[in-house]
């Protein structure tokens, strides 16, 4: 029974998950390898001249004005940020090898570019996967058919013509969405500035449209200054590098420059530029004063030393200097071909000042923020146009999680936040809450120590040095007593399931397992078979063998009895036994084509609608018979085709009976084997809406032993890991933050509640986070998940995990705080609701956008001005950033032009939905290791004093492969062993036990146990990657002339292939779009 101040986490009102609006999008009409290339450039428009400043008027340096005065990092005087034009020009794109990557140049014999329109319609005005940005604006390009109609009331434009179009801040179409805060100041806006002029040796192209057509700007521009009066380091931007750490002076000291200005005064011109100023506005300078002065200047009105005067002599000095100012280091992308680092990529580390609490804070394999450093406000997120996130994997298996067993739990009163380790003790019998900052009473029985048996510090207690915690649940949360552990399993039985043979490895498999199935002395089992009618089995004491009845009317379905379709493992276990030994060779004479799935699922429904469980289903093609019957919706032909359909469900049976499963505790897992389209876009709705999973064996044949082995394993894995029943999950955060979508498979009962009938360590979930509230006050901001489910042994446990993020002020240290992987996942999971409620077209143009919009605010937190630089400059934080967006545009849930079996890129959509970080950055971006020279490699020991060899990750390049090498590419699920054709025999007999290179068959899936230190070293490696991953990945062996070297070279994703850019001409192209 619940008490009035304990009140437990299921007991809140259901709610309807939350909607997003359609928009309608009418699509470009020439896509940029399957994206529309259309971006805005950001340029500002030239109005001011140049003229020299005297020394006398230069204004004080920026250091003496206090830091809260100072403009924000991301603004540079000069640009005119409301004015907004376009270039654009077609692409040709050479043939290219593997090891050659040409930059991507304008071609004047191109096909000229279609244009179209793009528009969106909300109910409420503004779409929720828009972001509007108050500072930088992300533009869509407005273009219309030379053949068609007018667009927006004016005339077509001819081939190659290009028109500017006005655009609101909403339209821009980027994946994340940010709120505005309401009434926020208007940016002010300057002067725009002259543009720099052509260099002498630039290669000019006409432009191609009418000079009205392009730009207000004016076409003529000045002459080159000449910068000889000026030092060189008086051509920085607008904000100054650091001082130079010099050494102290010794003898001689230099009396302040009487030609600097107090630091209370200020002019009403400051130069922007070298040789050139603009007036600010009164609001402007009260708000954010701006200096502009040479590196040179010493603090006012402070000895300085004499060589302090000189300062640096290089741009380039003076850059990095500035980038070290911020804490950050940037470097060119087109100039480092091998981005990856040789070693596993760590989680960046969330520093809170104080190494006890760095300590306590939540593992990055369970909790990970998009930033290590939270915006304070929202404006601040916008402009640094990062997405923010949280991503959680709640019921990871781990080597230690401290449970505690106590009468009360320790929660807050007002937000009832569990006790955690960034909570403040005001005395030693009160707390501050670190999400709502109330103070709270604090319980006699908490100065208890459990580990000491005594009384004293507070903070001594587990709860308080974990921020991973679990509690064994008193009473008031539970509304029942703890279902037992129920497992109902559905097998498709018509002609083509057992033309594939799956029933076989099943029933071997959970003979072997009957034993390790998760529960207690009342787990219970129970098995219904289906093609065109329904097949229940009576396992009633008394009997010597199962008794098999059958339903022919499937669309009335019924019961035909109450009892003993389900029964006690224990009790029941020898008739199981019998069963599983007769179901394989049951219907080997059936030619029964029909699958009356929906029938069957609600017979399941019906059967354990009063205590919960788990329903495994087994499909192998497409149910056509009594409710839930489907259609063939795919056509073959266009599987290649850049327009995508087909991939919203073809009717709403399987999610209403989901939230009927739902709410009766019932989760429903999709074991998929088929040989043909099955429609999985619908079929899926049964796991995602009701807390299940989903796996997927395409083209299953039980007799390749690849197929029959993955099978097999992933059996082994999903029967004996462990689950939890009846669960709910909440999300709690720091007053002035939100959470406003979330991702994964579950039904949503209220705004922070998610339902989760079972939830199973594999599992993993994402959240979109909003900021509602200035959080300029705050030092730090703390995320707190609540897990509370029935174990398999029938006690009821809350696994708690809280998260702190330290609180930024400042663009640099936003951008520098970025978590490229977690931004990744975040992204990939946005994207699958994009394509879903728009178009896959639509995503991966968000997803150009999105690297776009980043590495343009990274540039302009530079000061570097559009003509600045040739080369593509990011953060070491977000270096891998636009090679995950590459990898993702060619990954089977997002890419078009190559042929994809839509029932493949569905479950790949789903993967990317549920799937937990790392293993969803190894789908999008699978390890390539040497295998060749592990001898030559470093070795760490494990905990058995094994050696295990460390070799470099590789570029997923045909440049990173040799002849004489053999290399290993894990998948996460899968690995393969690919060898190239000039490897040694030495090498083949010592490692995979075989005499030379054409002894190695098409066959091979497993790796030899020899005893050769050569295969020693490779078993170890193989073994030390399987530990990390909560399976064990199948592993094919193939060389490089075998019919299956596909399977290996399609994962090759930086290089180019037919339909897709290389990595290389991918930044080429982001090259040309980021201003």
């Amino acid at each position: 029974m619940n008490t009035q101040g304990n009140m437990p986490e299921q007991t809140l009102p259901n709610g309807l998950p939350p909607q997003l609006g359609k928009p309608n999008i009418i699509p470009s009409a020439v896509p940029f390898n399957g994206i529309d290339s259309s971006h805005s450039s950001r340029t500002s428009s030239p109005a001011n001249r140049f003229q020299q400043i005297p020394a006398s008027q230069l204004p004080p340096m920026r250091s003496a004005i206090p830091a809260a005065q100072l403009p924000p990092s991301g603004m540079k005087p000069g640009n005119n940020i409301n004015q907004i034009t376009h270039n654009y020009a077609n692409l040709n794109i050479s043939q290219i090898t593997p090891n050659s990557s040409p930059k991507i140049q304008p071609s004047g014999t191109s096909t000229p570019l279609l244009i179209a329109t793009k528009t969106e319609v909300s109910s409420e005005g503004i779409s929720p996967i828009r972001v509007q940005n108050t500072f930088m604006h992300s533009t869509q390009s407005h273009f219309t058919n030379a053949h068609q109609g007018s667009v927006n009331g004016r005339p077509p434009l001819q081939a190659n013509q290009f028109q500017s179009a006005s655009f609101k801040p909403s339209e821009s179409n980027n994946l994340f969405t940010q709120k505005l805060v309401v009434n926020q100041p208007e940016i002010p806006t300057f002067n725009a500035s002259v543009p720099k002029p052509l260099p002498a040796q630039s290669v000019y192209q006409p432009s191609q449209v009418p000079l009205n057509a392009i730009t207000t700007n004016p076409a003529n521009t000045l002459p080159p200054i000449p910068f000889n009066n000026l030092q060189p380091n008086m051509r920085m931007g607008s904000a100054p590098p650091p001082r130079p750490n010099y050494p102290r002076p010794t003898h001689q000291q230099i009396p302040p420059n009487p030609n600097i200005l107090p630091h209370n005064q200020m002019l009403s011109q400051v130069p922007l530029q070298p040789q050139q100023t603009t007036p600010f506005s009164n609001v402007h300078t009260n708000r954010y004063p701006q200096t502009n002065l040479p590196s040179q200047y010493p603090h006012f009105n402070g000895p300085v030393q004499q060589n302090e005067m000189k300062g640096p002599s290089s741009t380039n000095v003076v850059q990095s200097g500035f980038n070290k100012l911020w804490g950050q280091e940037n470097f060119d992308l087109l100039q480092c071909p091998n981005i990856l680092p040789p070693n596993k990529i760590e989680a960046p580390r969330i520093l809170l000042g104080q190494d006890y609490l760095d300590a306590a804070n939540c593992s990055s394999d369970i909790f990970r923020c998009t930033m290590t450093k939270i915006p304070e406000t929202s404006s601040l997120l916008q402009k640094s146009r990062l997405p923010l996130g949280i991503l959680i994997h709640p019921f990871k298996d781990l080597d230690h999680l401290p449970v505690i067993q106590c009468s009360v739990i320790v929660r807050c009163r007002a937000c009832r936040t569990y006790i955690n380790p960034f909570v403040f003790f005001v005395d030693m019998k009160r707390w501050k809450c670190n999400l709502c900052y109330r103070v709270n009473e604090l319980p006699e029985e908490f100065q208890f120590d459990p580990v000491t048996k005594t009384y004293g510090d507070p903070s001594r207690r587990p709860e308080i040095k974990s921020s991973t915690i679990e509690y064994i649940a008193p009473s008031e949360y539970m509304l029942r007593p703890p279902q037992p552990a129920v497992y109902l399993f559905l097998l498709d039985v018509s002609h083509a399931a057992i033309e594939s043979g799956y029933l076989h490895t099943f029933c071997n498999v959970l003979t072997a397992c009957l034993s390790d199935l998760p529960g207690d002395a009342r787990t219970q089992v129970g098995f219904i078979a289906y093609n065109s009618a329904l097949h229940f089995y009576s396992l009633a004491e008394g009997l010597n063998q199962p008794h098999e009845m059958i339903v022919l009317d499937v669309d009335d379905v019924f019961l035909p009895c109450p009892d003993n379709l389900v029964v006690n493992l224990l009790e029941r276990k020898e008739l199981v036994t019998d069963l599983l030994a007769q179901l394989p060779t049951r219907f080997l004479s059936s030619h029964d084509t029909g699958s009356a799935l929906g029938a069957a699922l609600q017979a399941a429904h019906k059967l354990i609608g009063r205590t919960g469980g788990r329903i495994t289903v087994f499909q192998a093609t497409l149910p056509t018979v009594g409710p839930g019957g489907l259609t063939v919706r795919e056509d073959p032909n266009q599987r290649a085709g850049i327009e995508v359909h087909h991939l919203n469900p073809a009717n709403d049976f399987y999610k209403r009976l989901a939230l009927e499963c739902s709410g009766q505790q019932i989760a429903v897992d999709l074991f998929i084997l088929n040989s043909q389209y099955v429609d999985l876009a619908t079929l899926s709705g049964i796991s995602r809406f009701s807390g299940g999973c989903i796996y997927h064996f395409p083209l299953f044949k039980a007799s390749r032993t690849v197929h029959g082995e993955h099978l097999e394993r992933s059996l082994k894995r999903y029967l004996t890991r462990k689950i939890g029943f009846e669960a709910v999950m909440r999300i709690r955060c720091t007053r002035g933050l939100s959470i406003h979508t979330f991702h994964g498979n579950f039904f949503v009962r209220s705004t922070d509640l998610l339902s989760l009938p079972n939830v199973n360590p594999e599992v993993g979930f994402g959240m979109q986070v909003s900021i509602d509230e200035s959080l300029s006050d705050l030092h730090t901001v703390c995320f707190q998940v609540a897990l509370l489910y029935t174990s398999s042994k029938g006690e009821r446990r809350i696994r708690v995990h809280t998260l702190c993020v330290p609180v930024a002020s400042t663009l640099p240290d936003i951008l520098g705080s970025a978590d490229q992987q977690c931004i990744v996942g975040l992204l990939a999971k946005m994207a699958v609701d994009r394509s879903m409620q728009s178009s896959l077209a639509d995503a991966r143009e968000a997803f150009l956008n999105v690297a776009i919009d980043i590495l343009s605010s990274y540039k302009l937190s530079l000061n570097l001005g559009s003509g600045e630089g040739s080369g593509l400059q990011v953060s070491n934080c977000l270096r891998l950033l636009p090679l995950y967006i590459s990898a993702l545009l060619k990954y089977v849930a997002f890419r078009t032009g190559t042929s994809t079996r839509l029932d493949d890129r569905i479950k790949a959509m789903c993967d990317m939905k549920t799937l937990p970080l790392c293993l969803l950055i190894q789908q999008i971006y699978p390890d390539l290791y040497p295998i060749h020279n592990l001898e030559e490699q470093n070795t760490v020991l494990n905990v058995d004093g094994e050696s295990i060899p460390q070799p470099p990750h590789l570029q997923l390049s045909a440049r990173s492969l040799d002849s004489k090498g053999a290399f290993l590419m894990d998948f996460g699920e899968h690995m393969i062993i690919f060898v190239g054709p000039s490897v040694s025999d030495v090498f083949l007999k010592q490692t995979l036990g075989v005499p030379n290179y054409n002894a190695i068959t098409d066959q091979m899936y497993d790796l030899p146990i020899l005893d050769t230190l050569h295969n020693q070293r490779l078993n170890n490696f193989i073994n030390f990657l399987n530990d990390e991953k909560p399976f064990v990945a199948t592993l094919q062996i193939i060389r490089e002339n075998s019919p299956n070297r596909n399977l290996f070279i399609e994962h090759l994703i930086e290089d180019r292939i037919e339909t897709a850019l290389s990595y290389h001409e991918f930044l080429q192209h982001l090259k040309t779009q980021v201003k």
